[in-house]
């Protein structure tokens, strides 16, 4: 791995001071339970994942609509063959998609085959029923195994949002060939599963809220952005419509992007348009855009 600039704050384009990359992953109910194929004996489990694709998404386009606020979607092409219409609107309404699996598989335990398998299948899906090819990718397990960046590569990926290392843009080296991706990393503290989703089973932490208070988690989010763009670094969000997506936190969101907007200097992008600018050498000299 390497870094394009290792000492110093960014350069951003336009003379930018911070960037923000909000991306949201449109994860629906894809994950162990639809892979083992219990899902199907658990309607209600099902449903709270439905709820991203067919409600929440709806909810966060027409906020991010108001605030003007390009935006990153990182969809399991499963989602996209069962929801094509609401994930069209994505498109329709200028934001991003990227690649997140096909069932939110973990790619760390697939082998190259599958990887391959996987991507091939999630690009046919994309195409078919979006008209779109992706360049970016977030690992749906949170984790890669030694073959996954050269697949990404293979697959014409642009860059990965999945590794948690830095506050800023950098590079990770093809361990196979010449060819880099570049990371924007995100963080578990800008994860909405870390604070607002709610499980009965484990039931644990006995005796304390399984959600923390949405007073906290604005104020957790905030401060995130705030150290970001005093320190003139780049932050990504980690966020998922069945979760954060609900209308009780759409205020919250809401209350985020007001604040975000409201201070100068900042540079909303998504995820490609970072990679882009990170990848052209302007980051590193402080060119304009």
């Amino acid at each position: 791995m390497s870094a394009a600039n290792d000492t110093g704050a960014p350069c951003w384009p336009h003379g930018m001071q911070s960037c923000v990359a909000l991306a949201f992953d449109l994860d629906g109910p894809t994950g162990d339970a639809l892979l083992d194929g219990s899902i199907w004996r658990n309607p209600a489990y099902f449903t709270l994942g439905a709820y991203g694709p067919w409600r929440a998404l709806g909810y966060l386009l027409d906020l991010l609509d108001e605030y003007s606020m390009p935006t990153t979607f990182f969809v399991p092409a499963w989602v996209i063959e069962h929801w094509p219409v609401q994930c069209r609107a994505i498109i329709e309404r200028g934001h991003e998609v990227g690649y997140h699996g096909d069932r939110h598989e973990a790619f760390w335990r697939l082998d190259r085959q599958q990887q391959r398998a996987v991507m091939a299948r999630s690009r046919m899906l994309f195409q078919r029923h979006l008209g779109v090819t992706p360049v970016g990718f977030r690992t749906p397990s949170g984790d890669w195994g030694p073959d996954t960046v050269e697949v990404l590569l293979d697959a014409g990926v642009e860059y990965s949002s999945s590794m948690r290392g830095d506050d800023r843009p950098y590079f990770i080296d093809s361990p196979a060939s010449a060819r880099r991706l570049v990371e924007i990393p995100g963080r578990w503290e800008l994860d909405d599963y870390a604070t607002l989703a709610y499980h009965r089973q484990p039931n644990f932490p006995i005796g304390l809220d399984r959600s923390a208070s949405y007073e906290t988690t604005f104020d957790n989010w905030r401060r995130e952005f705030a150290g970001c763009h005093r320190d003139g670094l780049c932050m990504t969000t980690i966020f998922h419509p069945k979760v954060s997506g609900k209308p009780g936190r759409i205020l919250l969101l809401q209350r985020l992007l007001q604040y975000m907007r409201e201070q100068p200097g900042v540079w909303f992008a998504t995820g490609s348009q970072v990679a882009r600018w990170w990848t052209s050498g302007h980051a590193t000299v402080g060119a304009e855009a």
